[in-house]
């Protein structure tokens, strides 16, 4: 199989300011790829330049709230008007809230989606005309909530689901093309997601994250997906935990929710536990 070179390719990273995002952002460039790393934290864009090693000729730092679809189409412009080629887009940005759905506000769910599923959307339509130009890529990052069940994330996963819909639809239109749709379904990783989450207000969640199996870093989940792009997969469970959770949720649903409460329900007060 031939194996995707990303060197002198334009990759556009989204929610690239820190953890999975950043840690994109420097495998790709370690690959001689130039980065156009988008994000809404203007702060935290600030660090990349030195954090990657890399001038103007092959970093752009747009901020940009990918929940709005002409904020997205004006980074594609910029970064066409830049670098004149748009080969990768990995759609990374993502919120979480941790409630059960009786303690949620509609519109804490609405926000998650707007940001996980539609920031998704915009910017892969913006990006879309100029991937297929160039035969590039596209990735999506998901989760094992895109999937499979997660106790007290239902906006959280119903985001992930409709990515697999969304993209994998996708990737039946494009292939043909030679563009590549590649999903990626993580379970824990040691980002800055957990403490980013909100209750069901769209307050700062206040409990801690419980996770199930290790968490693995952003680093060595960044390489695996530079690796499962390069090769052109169209799913990448990067983790055992992942890798547990489809086969066990395909095989015996009943089994893995009940797992699935046990471990992570007692995150909720008052959740009636199955003995």
């Amino acid at each position: 199989m031939t194996q995707r070179d990303f060197h002198a390719k334009v990759v556009l990273i989204s929610g690239a300011a820190g953890g999975l995002g950043a840690a994109l952002c420097r495998r790709f460039a370690a690959a001689g790829a130039s980065i156009i790393a988008v994000d809404r934290d203007a702060a935290g864009l600030q660090h990349l330049p030195q954090m990657l090693a890399l001038d103007s000729a092959r970093l752009l730092t747009l901020t940009t709230d990918v929940s709005d679809g002409s904020a997205c189409r004006e980074a594609v412009s910029a970064t066409l008007a830049r670098f004149g080629r748009l080969d990768g887009l990995v759609n990374n940005a993502g919120i979480s809230h941790r409630s059960l759905l009786r303690d949620t506000d509609p519109e804490t769910i609405r926000r998650v989606m707007a940001v996980n599923f539609f920031g998704a959307l915009n910017l892969t339509h913006a990006a879309l005309p100029s991937v297929l130009a160039s035969r590039g890529a596209i990735v999506a990052i998901s989760s094992v909530a895109g999937f499979a069940p997660l106790i007290g994330r239902t906006g959280y996963a119903a985001s992930k689901h409709a990515l697999h819909g969304f993209f994998d639809s996708l990737r039946s239109e494009v292939e043909g093309q030679g563009v590549d749709v590649t999903l990626v379904c993580p379970s824990f990783i040691s980002t800055g997601i957990a403490a980013a989450a909100t209750d069901g207000s769209g307050a700062p969640a206040r409990t801690p994250r419980l996770v199930t199996g290790d968490e693995s870093s952003a680093a060595e989940v960044a390489a695996r997906i530079f690796d499962a792009v390069a090769a052109g997969r169209p799913l990448l469970l990067p983790d055992a935990t992942s890798r547990k959770a489809w086969w066990l949720s395909r095989l015996a649903p009943g089994l893995y929710a009940k797992i699935m409460k046990r471990r992570l329900g007692a995150e909720f007060a008052g959740l009636q536990q199955t003995p």
